[in-house]
């Protein structure tokens, strides 16, 4: 397959993840930001996201499977997965700045809505002490 054919197939991927709810436009303020200087930046944010909520997201279910879940320890790796998303948007920043790249300060996810939206309900499942949540 050619380049081009594989930047179309990517450009509708990404579209169908736009169209299915996974991404919001959060993710293409990201996108705005990569450039010939930084060709690989959204990789690298993407990379950075998910290595950080892969860890936690395993330290979540580690702990939902505990018969007596700690809930205060569960909502704190929920807001470790929340500060997750802000540190890759605190990374994208501190790039763009170095590039003298405008950005967004209001971009506090990689536009993972889908995350943002478990996150609110994990959260919640942690308040009414819900386990099953």
């Amino acid at each position: 397959m050619d380049l081009a054919a594989l930047k179309t197939q990517l450009k509708n991927f990404v579209q169908s993840m736009f169209e299915e709810g996974v991404l919001d436009n959060q993710f293409s303020q990201i996108q705005a930001l990569q450039d010939s200087t930084n060709p690989n930046f959204v990789e690298e944010v993407i990379t950075l996201f998910c290595n950080d909520a892969e860890k936690i997201i395993n330290e979540i279910n580690r702990n939902l499977g505990y018969q007596n879940v700690d809930f205060s320890n569960l909502d704190s790796y929920v807001h470790q997965l929340k500060g997750s998303s802000s540190r890759s948007y605190a990374f994208a920043s501190l790039l763009s700045s170095f590039a003298n790249l405008s950005s967004n300060p209001g971009v506090y996810i990689i536009g993972a809505n889908r995350l943002k939206l478990a996150c609110a309900n994990l959260r919640q499942a942690s308040d009414e002490r819900n386990k099953e949540g």
